[in-house]
C-alpha cells in the first residue's frame, strides 16, 4: 500500500502481531516491540499523545489520566481483529503505526475523540498537569 503526500509516496506495511499488549495510553508491544500510535497524524510532524505512567508523569494528575488512557486503549483493542499498519519509525527507533478496529475507526483518533489523548504536533509540548 502506499499513500501519496506532498509530491513523496508515503509507504506503509501491514503488521501481524502473534502477542498485543498495551504499555501505555499512546503505546502497543507487538510480539516484543514497542511501536507507538499515529492516530491518522504524519510521520515525526503529527500524532498521537497521552499523558505519561510512573516517574515520566510530572504530577498526580497526569499519573491518573495515564492509567485511564491506558485502560481505555486496553479495552478497545482487547480481544478484537485489528489491522495495524507501520508508517515509518519515531527518533527512537520505534515503529509509528495506524490501528484500525474492525469497523475501520482508527484508535488514536478515537482516544483524541474520547478525550484521553491529545494531538502530538512536534515542537509542542503538553503540560497534562495543568
Amino acid at each position: 500500500m502506499s499513500r501519496e503526500w506532498m509530491g513523496t509516496v508515503m509507504v506503509s506495511a501491514l503488521i501481524v502481531c502473534a502477542a498485543l499488549s498495551v504499555v501505555d495510553g499512546d503505546t502497543i508491544k507487538c510480539d516484543g516491540q514497542n511501536m507507538r500510535l499515529l492516530g491518522e497524524g504524519v510521520v515525526n510532524v503529527r500524532g498521537v499523545d497521552t499523558p505519561e505512567i510512573g516517574r515520566g508523569a510530572k504530577c498526580q494528575k497526569e499519573r491518573k489520566m495515564a492509567q485511564l488512557a491506558k485502560f481505555r486503549l486496553q479495552e478497545m483493542i482487547e480481544g478484537k481483529k485489528l489491522r495495524i499498519e507501520a508508517k515509518g519509525k519515531d527518533r527512537y527507533g520505534r515503529p509509528l503505526v495506524n490501528v484500525y478496529l474492525p469497523n475501520g475507526r482508527e484508535v488514536g483518533k478515537e482516544l483524541i475523540r474520547e478525550g484521553f489523548a491529545r494531538e502530538w504536533r512536534k515542537g509542542n509540548k503538553i503540560d497534562w498537569c495543568r
